[in-house]
Protein backbone atom coordinates (compact mmCIF):
# COMPACT_ATOMS: atom_id res chain seq x y z
CA UNK A 1 0.00 0.00 0.00
CA UNK A 2 1.45 3.45 -0.84
CA UNK A 3 2.68 5.38 2.18
CA UNK A 4 3.47 9.03 2.72
CA UNK A 5 5.81 10.65 5.26
CA UNK A 6 4.77 13.65 7.33
CA UNK A 7 6.93 15.70 9.74
CA UNK A 8 6.05 15.54 13.44
CA UNK A 9 7.20 18.10 16.04
CA UNK A 10 9.56 16.52 18.62
CA UNK A 11 9.29 19.24 21.24
CA UNK A 12 7.77 17.74 24.35
CA UNK A 13 7.60 14.19 22.94
CA UNK A 14 8.37 11.71 25.72
CA UNK A 15 11.56 9.76 25.07
CA UNK A 16 12.77 12.08 22.28
CA UNK A 17 15.19 14.75 23.36
CA UNK A 18 15.08 18.15 21.72
CA UNK A 19 17.93 18.80 19.25
CA UNK A 20 18.60 15.07 19.07
CA UNK A 21 19.73 13.28 15.94
CA UNK A 22 16.45 12.10 14.36
CA UNK A 23 15.66 11.24 10.73
CA UNK A 24 19.21 11.91 9.57
CA UNK A 25 19.63 15.42 11.09
CA UNK A 26 22.64 15.84 13.37
CA UNK A 27 22.31 17.56 16.71
CA UNK A 28 23.48 21.10 17.30
CA UNK A 29 26.38 19.81 19.42
CA UNK A 30 27.73 18.00 16.37
CA UNK A 31 28.06 21.32 14.61
CA UNK A 32 25.38 21.08 11.95
CA UNK A 33 21.87 22.36 12.42
CA UNK A 34 20.71 25.33 14.41
CA UNK A 35 19.04 24.47 17.76
CA UNK A 36 15.35 23.75 17.38
CA UNK A 37 12.77 21.01 17.00
CA UNK A 38 13.60 18.14 14.66
CA UNK A 39 10.96 16.34 12.57
CA UNK A 40 10.25 12.65 12.97
CA UNK A 41 9.01 10.97 9.78
CA UNK A 42 5.84 9.01 10.54
CA UNK A 43 4.30 6.74 7.85
CA UNK A 44 0.69 7.54 6.98
CA UNK A 45 -1.34 5.23 4.70
CA UNK A 46 -2.87 6.82 1.60
CA UNK A 47 -6.54 6.07 0.94
CA UNK A 48 -7.55 4.15 -2.20
CA UNK A 49 -10.94 5.86 -2.43
CA UNK A 50 -14.07 6.89 -0.53
CA UNK A 51 -16.76 4.20 -0.63
CA UNK A 52 -20.42 3.71 0.31
CA UNK A 53 -21.53 0.09 0.78
CA UNK A 54 -25.20 -0.84 0.32
CA UNK A 55 -26.59 -4.31 1.10
CA UNK A 56 -29.55 -5.38 3.22
CA UNK A 57 -27.57 -8.40 4.47
CA UNK A 58 -25.91 -6.90 7.54
CA UNK A 59 -23.21 -9.57 7.79
CA UNK A 60 -22.19 -9.15 4.15
CA UNK A 61 -22.36 -5.35 4.43
CA UNK A 62 -20.25 -5.13 7.58
CA UNK A 63 -17.83 -7.80 6.39
CA UNK A 64 -17.26 -5.97 3.11
CA UNK A 65 -16.86 -2.65 4.90
CA UNK A 66 -14.30 -4.18 7.26
CA UNK A 67 -12.34 -5.64 4.33
CA UNK A 68 -12.31 -2.30 2.52
CA UNK A 69 -11.18 -0.36 5.60
CA UNK A 70 -8.34 -2.81 6.30
CA UNK A 71 -7.28 -2.55 2.64
CA UNK A 72 -6.92 1.24 2.60
CA UNK A 73 -10.37 2.39 1.45
CA UNK A 74 -12.34 5.01 3.38
CA UNK A 75 -15.85 3.66 3.98
CA UNK A 76 -17.90 6.86 4.39
CA UNK A 77 -21.33 5.22 4.63
CA UNK A 78 -23.25 1.94 4.97
CA UNK A 79 -26.82 1.48 3.81
CA UNK A 80 -29.43 -1.25 4.16
CA UNK A 81 -31.98 0.08 1.67
CA UNK A 82 -32.09 2.23 -1.48
CA UNK A 83 -33.37 5.39 0.24
CA UNK A 84 -30.52 5.31 2.75
CA UNK A 85 -28.05 4.63 -0.06
CA UNK A 86 -29.18 7.62 -2.12
CA UNK A 87 -29.14 9.91 0.92
CA UNK A 88 -25.56 8.88 1.72
CA UNK A 89 -24.31 9.25 -1.84
CA UNK A 90 -25.91 12.68 -2.22
CA UNK A 91 -24.54 13.98 1.07
CA UNK A 92 -21.08 12.38 1.17
CA UNK A 93 -20.22 12.20 -2.53
CA UNK A 94 -18.15 8.98 -2.44
CA UNK A 95 -15.79 7.94 -5.22
CA UNK A 96 -17.47 4.54 -5.43
CA UNK A 97 -20.85 3.05 -4.51
CA UNK A 98 -21.03 -0.74 -4.06
CA UNK A 99 -24.67 -1.76 -4.45
CA UNK A 100 -26.57 -5.03 -4.02
CA UNK A 101 -28.93 -5.36 -6.99
CA UNK A 102 -31.81 -6.79 -4.89
CA UNK A 103 -32.77 -4.66 -1.89
CA UNK A 104 -35.90 -3.93 0.19
CA UNK A 105 -38.78 -3.64 0.04
CA UNK A 106 -39.41 -6.21 -2.75
CA UNK A 107 -35.81 -7.42 -3.20
CA UNK A 108 -36.13 -7.45 -6.98
CA UNK A 109 -34.27 -4.58 -8.63
CA UNK A 110 -34.40 -1.70 -6.13
CA UNK A 111 -30.62 -1.60 -5.85
CA UNK A 112 -30.27 -1.41 -9.62
CA UNK A 113 -32.78 1.43 -9.80
CA UNK A 114 -30.83 3.30 -7.12
CA UNK A 115 -27.66 2.76 -9.17
CA UNK A 116 -29.40 4.29 -12.19
CA UNK A 117 -30.34 7.34 -10.10
CA UNK A 118 -26.75 7.70 -8.90
CA UNK A 119 -25.45 7.50 -12.46
CA UNK A 120 -27.97 10.10 -13.62
CA UNK A 121 -27.47 12.56 -10.75
CA UNK A 122 -23.78 12.02 -10.00
CA UNK A 123 -22.19 10.58 -13.14
CA UNK A 124 -18.69 10.98 -11.72
CA UNK A 125 -19.46 8.39 -9.00
CA UNK A 126 -18.15 4.92 -9.85
CA UNK A 127 -20.67 2.10 -9.37
CA UNK A 128 -20.16 -1.60 -8.68
CA UNK A 129 -23.33 -3.71 -8.70
CA UNK A 130 -23.25 -7.05 -6.87
CA UNK A 131 -25.76 -9.74 -7.77
CA UNK A 132 -26.55 -13.30 -6.73
CA UNK A 133 -27.79 -14.12 -10.25
CA UNK A 134 -26.88 -13.40 -13.88
CA UNK A 135 -29.35 -10.73 -15.01
CA UNK A 136 -28.39 -9.87 -18.57
CA UNK A 137 -30.75 -7.02 -19.46
CA UNK A 138 -30.25 -5.13 -16.19
CA UNK A 139 -26.48 -5.47 -16.31
CA UNK A 140 -26.22 -4.43 -19.95
CA UNK A 141 -28.30 -1.31 -19.36
CA UNK A 142 -26.17 -0.19 -16.44
CA UNK A 143 -22.85 -0.95 -18.13
CA UNK A 144 -23.93 0.88 -21.25
CA UNK A 145 -24.27 4.04 -19.15
CA UNK A 146 -20.53 4.63 -19.37
CA UNK A 147 -17.17 4.27 -17.64
CA UNK A 148 -16.42 3.56 -13.96
CA UNK A 149 -18.99 0.76 -13.79
CA UNK A 150 -18.86 -2.89 -12.78
CA UNK A 151 -21.11 -5.93 -12.44
CA UNK A 152 -19.97 -8.92 -10.36
CA UNK A 153 -21.66 -12.07 -9.07
CA UNK A 154 -21.35 -12.43 -5.31
CA UNK A 155 -20.61 -16.16 -5.32
CA UNK A 156 -17.73 -15.70 -7.75
CA UNK A 157 -15.80 -13.27 -5.53
CA UNK A 158 -13.31 -15.73 -4.09
CA UNK A 159 -9.99 -13.92 -4.53
CA UNK A 160 -9.77 -10.90 -2.22
CA UNK A 161 -6.77 -9.31 -3.93
CA UNK A 162 -8.39 -9.68 -7.35
CA UNK A 163 -11.61 -8.12 -6.01
CA UNK A 164 -9.71 -5.15 -4.56
CA UNK A 165 -7.78 -4.73 -7.81
CA UNK A 166 -11.13 -4.72 -9.64
CA UNK A 167 -12.30 -1.84 -7.44
CA UNK A 168 -9.12 0.07 -8.27
CA UNK A 169 -9.68 -0.46 -12.00
CA UNK A 170 -13.30 0.70 -11.80
CA UNK A 171 -12.22 3.82 -9.92
CA UNK A 172 -9.69 4.52 -12.67
CA UNK A 173 -12.38 4.39 -15.35
CA UNK A 174 -12.83 0.77 -16.37
CA UNK A 175 -16.12 -0.94 -17.20
CA UNK A 176 -15.91 -4.47 -15.78
CA UNK A 177 -18.22 -7.43 -16.36
CA UNK A 178 -18.32 -10.73 -14.48
CA UNK A 179 -17.01 -13.59 -16.66
CA UNK A 180 -20.25 -15.55 -16.12
CA UNK A 181 -22.24 -12.65 -17.56
CA UNK A 182 -19.88 -12.44 -20.53
CA UNK A 183 -20.54 -16.10 -21.31
CA UNK A 184 -24.28 -15.58 -20.98
CA UNK A 185 -24.11 -12.63 -23.35
CA UNK A 186 -22.05 -14.59 -25.86
CA UNK A 187 -24.67 -17.33 -25.84
CA UNK A 188 -27.43 -14.85 -26.74
CA UNK A 189 -25.65 -12.88 -29.50
CA UNK A 190 -27.96 -11.28 -32.02
CA UNK A 191 -27.85 -12.16 -35.72
CA UNK A 192 -26.93 -8.59 -36.71
CA UNK A 193 -23.45 -8.70 -35.25
CA UNK A 194 -21.28 -5.55 -35.32
CA UNK A 195 -18.36 -7.76 -34.29
CA UNK A 196 -18.56 -9.88 -37.44
CA UNK A 197 -15.26 -8.51 -38.77
CA UNK A 198 -13.36 -9.67 -35.70
CA UNK A 199 -11.43 -12.92 -35.79
CA UNK A 200 -12.22 -15.63 -33.21
CA UNK A 201 -9.07 -14.68 -31.27
CA UNK A 202 -9.99 -10.98 -31.34
CA UNK A 203 -13.46 -11.81 -29.99
CA UNK A 204 -11.79 -13.80 -27.24
CA UNK A 205 -9.53 -10.85 -26.39
CA UNK A 206 -12.50 -8.46 -26.40
CA UNK A 207 -14.46 -10.75 -24.08
CA UNK A 208 -11.53 -10.73 -21.64
CA UNK A 209 -11.34 -6.94 -21.95
CA UNK A 210 -15.02 -6.89 -20.91
CA UNK A 211 -14.03 -8.77 -17.77
CA UNK A 212 -11.74 -5.85 -16.91
CA UNK A 213 -8.47 -7.65 -17.59
CA UNK A 214 -5.37 -5.68 -18.50
CA UNK A 215 -3.23 -6.60 -21.51
CA UNK A 216 -0.90 -8.46 -19.16
CA UNK A 217 -3.85 -10.32 -17.62
CA UNK A 218 -5.17 -11.29 -21.06
CA UNK A 219 -1.73 -12.49 -22.13
CA UNK A 220 -1.52 -14.68 -19.02
CA UNK A 221 -4.98 -16.11 -19.66
CA UNK A 222 -4.33 -16.90 -23.33
CA UNK A 223 -0.69 -18.00 -22.93
CA UNK A 224 0.60 -15.40 -25.41
CA UNK A 225 2.93 -12.43 -25.10
CA UNK A 226 1.70 -9.02 -24.01
CA UNK A 227 2.90 -7.64 -27.35
CA UNK A 228 0.60 -10.07 -29.17
CA UNK A 229 -2.34 -8.90 -27.07
CA UNK A 230 -1.51 -5.26 -27.85
CA UNK A 231 -1.65 -6.06 -31.58
CA UNK A 232 -5.05 -7.74 -31.14
CA UNK A 233 -6.37 -4.75 -29.17
CA UNK A 234 -5.20 -2.29 -31.83
CA UNK A 235 -6.87 -4.42 -34.51
CA UNK A 236 -10.11 -4.61 -32.51
CA UNK A 237 -10.24 -0.84 -32.04
CA UNK A 238 -9.55 -0.27 -35.73
CA UNK A 239 -12.20 -2.77 -36.92
CA UNK A 240 -14.79 -1.31 -34.53
CA UNK A 241 -13.94 2.16 -35.89
CA UNK A 242 -13.38 3.61 -32.44
CA UNK A 243 -11.95 7.11 -32.74
CA UNK A 244 -8.59 8.03 -31.25
CA UNK A 245 -8.92 9.07 -27.59
CA UNK A 246 -7.18 7.97 -24.41
CA UNK A 247 -6.37 4.24 -24.37
CA UNK A 248 -8.57 3.60 -21.32
CA UNK A 249 -11.55 5.37 -22.88
CA UNK A 250 -11.16 3.48 -26.17
CA UNK A 251 -11.13 0.16 -24.29
CA UNK A 252 -14.35 1.12 -22.53
CA UNK A 253 -15.97 2.03 -25.84
CA UNK A 254 -14.90 -1.33 -27.27
CA UNK A 255 -16.43 -3.15 -24.30
CA UNK A 256 -19.68 -1.18 -24.68
CA UNK A 257 -19.80 -2.06 -28.38
CA UNK A 258 -19.30 -5.69 -27.39
CA UNK A 259 -22.14 -5.53 -24.86
CA UNK A 260 -24.46 -3.73 -27.26
CA UNK A 261 -23.93 -6.48 -29.83
CA UNK A 262 -25.20 -9.23 -27.56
Amino acid sequence: MPRALVPVETRGVRGVAERSTVAGVRSASAGWAEPGPTPILVPVAEERGRVVVADDDVLLREGLASLLISSGFDVVGRAGDPAELLALVRSRRPDLAIVDIRMPPTRTSEGLEAARVIRRELPETAILVLSAHVEVEEATELLASGRRTGYLLKDRISDVEDFLATLDRILKGAAIVDPALVQELLATRRVDDPLQDLSPREREVLALMAEGRSNAGIAHQLWVTEGTVEKHVRSILMKLRIAETSDDHRRVLAVLTFLDSL
